[in-house]
């Protein structure tokens, strides 16, 4: 597996609200670990945005062209620089549940456009299903370091010093997220208060619901 350099987890995993000058663009890149059930040596690799489609939807098309024994379940572990738009938000949810024996879990280092409602929907459906999206935290953040980066090249920022500043801005990510699970759930019991049929039972309803 070609390895990420150390400046590209540095800028590409950086999880700050904003990018400090120089500017630079901060792209999509997906990191994935399979591991088998049965102890074999786990298979990593990682992915990018490319001929017009998300690294997502190259993670789906590269576990399915490893032609997986679908006797024995497998863990997969995403590390994200964003979190999934909504359509492939959809791809992901769709893709495990044809495949039953993978247990896909997806971590982010940033949300993507999470203020629209639209991409909170995409949020709100993986976390409804059987691929919960999480925020990366230190442990996240550090297994990444240690797995998918080339550390033979003596990086220009302490690993130590940068996993520390991660995970402190991951904490104000992980509560916006909260936010917006709680939303939903608020908006859930709105809806379900207003389909109550409130005040007394008349006598015809009654009867109809009787048995």
């Amino acid at each position: 597996m070609a390895l990420l350099t150390a400046e590209t987890f540095s800028l590409q995993f950086n999880n700050k609200r904003r990018v400090n000058k120089p500017h630079y663009p901060r792209k999509a890149l997906l990191c994935y670990q399979l591991t088998p059930q049965n102890g074999s040596t786990p298979t990593r690799g990682h992915l990018k945005n490319k001929k017009k489609h998300h690294a997502e939807i190259h993670f789906i098309n590269k576990i399915k062209s490893m032609g997986l024994d679908e006797t024995q379940c497998y863990q997969v572990t995403c590390y994200l620089t964003w979190s999934p738009c909504p359509s492939c938000a959809r791809e992901l949810v769709d893709f495990i549940k044809a495949h039953r024996h993978l247990n896909l879990r997806i971590f982010a280092s940033r949300l993507y456009y999470h203020w629209r409602p639209h991409y909170q929907e995409g949020l709100l459906l993986l976390c409804g299903s059987q691929v919960p999206v999480e925020v990366m935290g230190l442990p996240e953040f550090s297994d990444c370091w240690e797995n998918f980066v080339d550390h033979k090249e003596p990086p220009s920022f302490n690993p130590s010093e940068k996993l520390e500043e991660l995970d402190k801005n991951s904490q104000a990510i992980k509560r916006r997220l909260e936010r917006i699970k709680q939303s939903r759930s608020v908006d859930v019991l709105e809806n379900g208060l207003r389909s109550l049929q409130l005040g007394p039972v008349t006598p015809s309803s009654s009867i109809r619901n009787s048995r």
